[in-house]
């Protein structure tokens, strides 16, 4: 099950599961996996990203909560 995650750490397991990035958008940064493209969040006050947040990347990027956890 993911959890609140910092932003930094978010990004290293997107590497560790072969994205690139990330790349500057016009609003977000982004990370791409040939055809997938997911939004990274900007930083905001504490600098975790929220549990429901982490979800619906992982949604959007089709990762299971295992593969999640083994990265």
């Amino acid at each position: 099950m993911p959890t609140n995650i910092s932003r930094k750490e978010l990004i290293r397991k997107f590497k560790t599961l072969g994205y690139s990035g990330p790349f500057s958008g016009s609003k977000h940064q982004f990370m791409i996996k040939g055809r997938k493209k997911i939004r990274i969040p900007n930083p905001h006050g504490s600098g975790d990203i929220h549990i429901s947040l982490v979800k619906e990347i992982l949604r959007q990027a089709s990762i299971s909560n295992n593969e999640w956890n083994k990265v």
